[in-house]
């Protein structure tokens, strides 16, 4: 049976789903007012992941990751450029679906924007009020009584008196407690509005969420995701949103995988230590990149450097030279050998990568010991279970990213090779020794065999 770490209920616990072979399942996505970082990759590769194991054992999925179109950030980055909202975030729209599709990532089921559901978002905000949970303060705001909502902390584990008005949580003596949160905030001169029954106005952040998933997945869905960072105040302030003004559960299984670190802070923004995915895949294969991902189990803290993700390489490298001397005859997992029902058990441990990647690894050496085509298909079968191994060993090899091979084409390689070939039969080793050590400073390694010479980047 599936096992999930419910954040909620602090501690693993069998998934039972709301309806029996279906999952409703949303994912807290990107604000698009700059280019996706390492961080966002986490929580795009981790979800597709749970996405990906979830639909492997059967389950009819419906898949939701918003995306955040309107906020403070992107009002004053389109400022900042001199451009229009629309503008500004379309281009990032398409950036970060671009960084998705290198790194593998699926498609989900449905991507709602916010500015697509302001009249949902207001819809919600009336019941609200119409439940005493809400009021317009004197400034034109309409903000959420926190204090009158029993259940506030239940996420993040503290008592109203522990919490503190925190990060992402503006401070305003407008508001009748330093913890309530806006819904719906004043039109300001310049900036985009809706009309409303508050007058004009957009809506803060936290509504987004709760009237994307409620409209797309019903009141009460299965699995709420995201990033550690969105357990308070974002993911707190959904519940008592949603349960406030609908009543009853809103989520069974709160879901948050741990930060990216870069010398023991984590990345982010608003640190400034924060790698973009399009700066990093110019230095290292996608695959590889997604590989360094998934081998640490999601709830753990990932840390970020050059040298890891070389390592990542080395060892993803592994798995395709195995591919390579043990072609696979037919692709296919048999969940009743050995192997894939330890992978099966490790997926279904709360969803733990770093486990199945490791029976990846036992399995090759397996498979490099017996030489034995049908293990070959199990290995590439299961690796595709997580979105790794789905492309011709020759082709992932000779893949220039990361290497300062860039200038060097495959026909010039092969041209060079066959030039050292011809040295070789003369017997003149120092030329031969000479193009082996030029192509190698290119960043192509060579390997003779009795079959010939191949080669790789590396």
């Amino acid at each position: 049976m599936l096992t999930i770490f419910n954040t909620l209920k602090r501690g693993k616990q069998p998934f039972i789903p709301i309806e029996p072979g279906k999952i409703r399942m949303y994912v807290c996505g990107m604000t698009v007012y700059d280019y996706c970082h390492l961080g966002h990759a986490r929580v795009m590769v981790v979800f597709d992941a749970v996405y990906r194991w979830l639909k492997a054992s059967g389950f009819d999925v419906t898949y939701v990751r918003n995306i955040t179109d309107i906020d403070d950030k992107i009002i004053r980055r389109a400022a900042e450029n001199r451009e229009s909202i629309a503008v500004l975030t379309e281009r990032f729209i398409a950036a970060m679906r671009m960084d998705a599709e290198a790194l593998g990532v699926l498609p989900p089921d449905h991507e709602p924007r916010a500015t697509e559901f302001v009249g949902e978002m207001q819809a919600l905000i009336a019941r609200l009020e119409k439940n005493g949970l809400a009021y317009q303060a004197v400034n034109g705001d309409v903000n959420y009584s926190v204090r009158k909502f029993p259940g506030y902390g239940q996420l993040s584990g503290k008592s109203l008196d522990d919490l503190n008005a925190g990060e992402r949580v503006e401070v305003d003596s407008a508001k009748r407690d330093p913890l309530d949160f806006v819904l719906w905030k004043r039109a300001k001169p310049g900036e985009p509005s809706w009309p409303s029954p508050w007058g004009e106005g957009r809506p803060g952040w936290h509504i987004e969420c709760s009237a994307m998933s409620s409209r797309l997945l019903g009141a009460h869905f299965d699995i709420h995701g995201g990033g550690q960072d969105l357990q308070f105040p974002h993911h707190e302030n959904e519940i008592a949103q949603s349960e406030g003004a609908h009543g009853g559960t809103f989520v069974n299984y709160w879901m948050h995988n741990g930060f990216i670190r870069v010398d023991d802070e984590k990345m982010s923004k608003s640190l400034g230590n924060f790698f973009t995915i399009r700066d990093v895949l110019k230095k290292f294969d996608a695959e590889v990149v997604r590989f360094f991902i998934l081998r640490t189990h999601y709830r753990s803290p990932l840390n970020y450097a050059d040298s890891h993700l070389a390592d990542a390489r080395e060892s993803l490298n592994t798995l395709y030279f195995t591919l390579r001397d043990v072609p696979p005859d037919t692709v296919d997992i048999d969940w009743s050998a050995p192997h894939a029902a330890r992978f099966q058990a490790a997926m279904n441990d709360d969803f733990d990568t770093h486990a199945a990647i490791a029976l990846l690894f036992e399995l090759a050496q397996e498979i490099r010991r017996d030489r034995d085509p049908r293990l070959a298909g199990q290995l590439k079968a299961l690796g595709g279970v997580l979105g790794l191994l789905s492309r011709p060993p020759e082709t992932y090899l000779r893949s220039p990213v990361g290497t300062n091979a860039e200038s060097m084409t495959d026909r010039e390689i092969a041209a060079r090779i066959e030039e050292r070939l011809k040295a070789r039969k003369a017997r003149d080793f120092t030329a031969a020794d000479r193009l082996r050590d030029e192509l190698r400073a290119a960043g192509v390694v060579l390997e003779d065999s009795p079959q010939g010479t191949t080669w790789r980047r590396g």
